[in-house]
Protein backbone atom coordinates (compact mmCIF):
# COMPACT_ATOMS: atom_id res chain seq x y z
CA UNK A 1 0.00 0.00 0.00
CA UNK A 2 2.59 2.64 1.53
CA UNK A 3 5.86 2.71 -0.42
CA UNK A 4 7.82 3.98 2.54
CA UNK A 5 11.64 4.77 1.88
CA UNK A 6 13.87 5.37 5.20
CA UNK A 7 17.31 5.98 5.58
CA UNK A 8 19.26 6.91 8.90
CA UNK A 9 22.86 8.08 8.74
CA UNK A 10 25.19 9.80 11.41
CA UNK A 11 25.81 13.38 10.75
CA UNK A 12 27.86 16.01 12.72
CA UNK A 13 27.37 13.64 16.10
CA UNK A 14 23.37 12.74 15.68
CA UNK A 15 21.15 10.92 13.95
CA UNK A 16 19.78 12.31 10.59
CA UNK A 17 16.55 10.70 9.17
CA UNK A 18 15.30 10.75 5.79
CA UNK A 19 11.97 9.43 5.20
CA UNK A 20 9.29 9.43 2.11
CA UNK A 21 6.26 7.92 0.63
CA UNK A 22 4.41 7.91 4.08
CA UNK A 23 2.47 11.49 3.82
CA UNK A 24 1.54 13.53 1.46
CA UNK A 25 1.76 11.23 -1.32
CA UNK A 26 -0.33 13.86 -3.87
CA UNK A 27 3.06 15.70 -4.28
CA UNK A 28 5.15 14.30 -6.93
CA UNK A 29 8.18 13.98 -4.00
CA UNK A 30 8.19 14.54 -0.67
CA UNK A 31 10.86 14.10 2.61
CA UNK A 32 10.93 14.18 6.32
CA UNK A 33 14.13 15.13 7.55
CA UNK A 34 14.86 14.40 10.97
CA UNK A 35 17.69 15.37 13.36
CA UNK A 36 17.21 15.47 16.69
CA UNK A 37 14.42 16.85 18.00
CA UNK A 38 13.50 18.69 14.64
CA UNK A 39 11.92 17.46 11.41
CA UNK A 40 11.20 19.40 8.17
CA UNK A 41 9.13 17.99 5.59
CA UNK A 42 9.91 19.46 1.65
CA UNK A 43 7.32 18.77 -0.55
CA UNK A 44 7.72 19.38 -4.75
CA UNK A 45 5.26 19.56 -7.67
CA UNK A 46 6.19 19.90 -11.08
CA UNK A 47 4.03 20.17 -14.27
CA UNK A 48 5.00 17.22 -16.65
CA UNK A 49 6.03 19.74 -19.39
CA UNK A 50 7.20 23.03 -20.10
CA UNK A 51 5.21 26.09 -21.23
CA UNK A 52 6.01 27.49 -24.15
CA UNK A 53 8.45 30.55 -25.02
CA UNK A 54 9.01 29.67 -21.38
CA UNK A 55 13.05 30.40 -21.17
CA UNK A 56 13.73 30.21 -17.41
CA UNK A 57 12.69 27.71 -14.13
CA UNK A 58 10.46 28.95 -11.91
CA UNK A 59 10.63 28.22 -8.67
CA UNK A 60 8.03 28.77 -5.37
CA UNK A 61 9.02 28.41 -1.97
CA UNK A 62 6.43 28.49 0.59
CA UNK A 63 8.12 28.81 4.71
CA UNK A 64 5.52 27.80 7.02
CA UNK A 65 5.92 27.52 10.79
CA UNK A 66 3.07 25.45 12.58
CA UNK A 67 2.57 25.14 16.64
CA UNK A 68 0.91 22.07 16.17
CA UNK A 69 4.08 20.52 14.87
CA UNK A 70 5.26 20.96 18.32
CA UNK A 71 2.37 19.58 20.32
CA UNK A 72 0.92 23.61 21.26
CA UNK A 73 -2.42 24.98 20.56
CA UNK A 74 -2.93 28.35 20.22
CA UNK A 75 -4.23 30.19 23.67
CA UNK A 76 -7.30 32.08 22.92
CA UNK A 77 -11.06 32.23 21.68
CA UNK A 78 -9.94 31.09 18.39
CA UNK A 79 -7.86 27.38 18.30
CA UNK A 80 -6.26 27.97 14.93
CA UNK A 81 -3.58 29.43 13.59
CA UNK A 82 -4.63 32.75 11.78
CA UNK A 83 -1.95 34.20 10.19
CA UNK A 84 1.89 34.23 9.76
CA UNK A 85 4.38 35.20 12.90
CA UNK A 86 6.35 38.21 12.20
CA UNK A 87 9.58 35.55 11.74
CA UNK A 88 7.93 33.86 8.71
CA UNK A 89 7.28 37.12 6.81
CA UNK A 90 10.28 38.24 7.81
CA UNK A 91 11.67 35.21 6.26
CA UNK A 92 10.16 35.10 3.14
CA UNK A 93 10.44 38.97 2.49
CA UNK A 94 13.71 38.67 2.85
CA UNK A 95 13.79 35.73 0.78
CA UNK A 96 16.95 34.05 2.58
CA UNK A 97 14.86 30.48 2.17
CA UNK A 98 14.43 31.09 -1.42
CA UNK A 99 18.11 32.24 -2.43
CA UNK A 100 19.01 28.42 -0.27
CA UNK A 101 16.58 26.52 -2.13
CA UNK A 102 17.84 28.43 -5.83
CA UNK A 103 21.22 27.75 -4.66
CA UNK A 104 20.72 23.85 -4.68
CA UNK A 105 18.95 23.60 -7.38
CA UNK A 106 21.46 25.47 -10.15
Amino acid sequence: MFNVTKKTIEWGGETLTLESGKIARQADGTVIATLGDTSVMANVTFARSAKPGQDFFPLTVHYQEKYYAAGKVPGGFFKREARPSEKETLTLESGKIARQADGTVI
